[in-house]
């Protein structure tokens, strides 16, 4: 029985099932789709990464003996189209696969009435399946991300002594709030030489992707699984022990700080979070990182990546329609050219389009935060977030949009919206510093639009609102200011939105 092994462009991990289970007699099978790189118009470095990183994973393969079949860029066509005609061609009489990461991507391959048996293989990027979240959650009124990554601690006894957590406490984000230092300087990047190969996908997407978002004279990722672990290591040898200190810190003009930039790679299989984590809690235990530094790195993939993506499964395809506080805005020209007076957005976009990367706080509390407090409509900025980062894809930008960063859920995945005035901003940024709004005034003509759009979210949403626990201290402050000071948050707010 010939079997066909398909192979996402997002799956290109070395312990795929579809691998370790193929004959000679199989064939591993690669596909370019339009489609897959057209859902939307991704940042040029993002498709560059992930052709160049399909390309050199299907050569690794073939160097091993396995029969693969690659088809390259064609816009003609799609994938079940040439699936259909490579069943027909080699005879083929099963297909595996391990299954999408997104939800139509899986439904369009379900669906194609392919006329052959589907076996659908474990997932090998991920701790826990599908199956497995949901089963964690139908027995439960709510679902907090810190509860169930306790639970992932003791299921897999990571930073565990018996019952108990090393460091004797869950977590400490507490302790990973620190404000950038001033004249600080950071560690350079590991460099990743363009081969040819990267230099032929660069030069294919600059033609065919020519109108995309994004610049592609500082692209620097790796696109292979050596590189990939070149990146990890080192920033296990020299991020790590810094990292968690300065995690929710900002700094214009320097997008990485001590972040590790190894979402892209394990989204797309050239490394694993096993591997990852293991590493990370090895520099614990060898005394070379400290605690709150190792449970801040290892808390965002076996705790928050595992777990917007199983609310992700769990709430499909409802989740992608939800739109709670009634956001209708349109999204404005300055998230994409980043002209704009306000510093912290400027930056943030600058960055992002030269490097298809912003951290997470920048994105959660400037561009997340300035989306909330503007009523932007969820289509539009999950639209903005899949497009514009190179480790975005439907399953973790979606939850981290509409249920973290817009309150779109409802407070399904966050108890509260994560709204903030500047004094966030200033307290753990340089932005404001150069920056022609002054986040300390409230009503003058100078003041931080984050001052009086945050005013105006609260007044705007206090109904909808009022039975949040955690909004009562700021509905109960609103209440008690000042009428003409309401009114100011109100005519400065609408000014600015009609400016947009």
């Amino acid at each position: 029985m010939k079997k066909l092994v398909l192979i996402y462009p997002d799956q290109l991990s070395i312990n795929h099932k579809g691998l370790s289970s193929a004959v000679e007699a199989d064939y591993i099978y690669f596909c370019e789709c339009p489609k897959y790189f057209s859902k939307v118009k991704h940042h040029k470095q993002k498709i560059v990464l992930l052709l160049a990183s399909m390309r050199k994973f299907a050569i690794e393969l073939k160097d091993k003996g396995h029969n693969v079949i690659y088809q390259e860029l064609d816009f003609r066509t799609d994938l079940i189209t040439n699936l259909k005609k490579i069943i027909d061609e080699k005879n083929i009489e099963s297909l595996y696969v391990q299954p999408a990461s997104e939800y139509d991507d899986y439904h369009n391959l379900k669906n194609a009435q392919l006329d052959i048996k589907i076996h659908y293989l474990k997932e090998v990027t991920f701790y826990i399946s599908r199956g497995e979240f949901i089963n964690y959650a139908e027995d439960k009124n709510s679902i907090l991300m810190e509860n169930f990554y306790r639970f992932m601690r003791q299921k897999f006894n990571i930073l565990m002594n018996d019952k108990k957590p090393k460091g004797g406490k869950w977590n400490f984000d507490k302790e990973n709030r620190k404000p950038p230092k001033k004249d600080e300087s950071y560690p350079d990047r590991v460099e990743f030489l363009h081969d040819d190969i990267v230099k032929d996908c660069i030069k294919l997407v600059n033609e065919k992707y020519d109108s995309n978002f994004g610049s592609l004279e500082n692209f620097n990722y790796a696109t292979s699984r050596k590189d990939a672990l070149k990146a990890l290591n080192f920033f296990i040898k020299e991020l790590l022990p810094t990292f968690g200190d300065y995690q929710d810190a900002i700094v214009e003009k320097q997008p990485f700080l001590y972040h590790s930039l190894l979402s892209a790679y394990i989204n797309i299989g050239l490394l694993s979070p096993f591997e990852c984590i293991e590493k990370a809690e090895d520099a614990y235990n060898n005394q070379h990182a400290k605690i709150n530094n190792v449970e801040g790195f290892i808390r965002q993939i076996l705790g928050w990546r595992e777990f917007v993506r199983g609310i992700y499964w769990l709430k499909m395809p409802e989740y992608k329609e939800q739109n709670y506080l009634k956001a209708s805005n349109k999204l404005p020209s300055f998230l994409w050219d980043g002209k704009t007076d306000m510093n912290c957005i400027k930056d943030t976009v600058q960055s992002t389009n030269d490097y298809a990367y912003a951290h997470h706080i920048q994105r959660l509390m400037i561009i997340g935060n300035f989306a909330l407090l503007t009523k932007i409509d969820p289509k539009e900025i999950n639209n903005w977030f899949h497009i514009v980062y190179i480790d975005a894809y439907e399953w973790v930008e979606l939850p981290n949009v509409s249920g973290m960063a817009i309150f779109a859920d409802g407070g399904y995945l966050a108890t509260k919206p994560y709204a903030a005035s500047a004094a966030y901003i200033n307290k753990m940024s340089n932005y404001c510093k150069n920056c022609k709004y002054n986040p300390k005034n409230k009503t003058e003509d100078d003041a931080c639009p984050f001052n009086y759009l945050y005013w105006n979210f609260i007044n705007e949403n206090k109904e909808i609102l009022k039975n949040n626990r955690r909004m009562s201290m700021i509905f109960s402050i609103y209440e008690k200011m000042n009428p003409s000071i309401k009114k100011s948050h109100t005519t400065k707010s609408k000014a600015f939105l009609d400016s947009l």
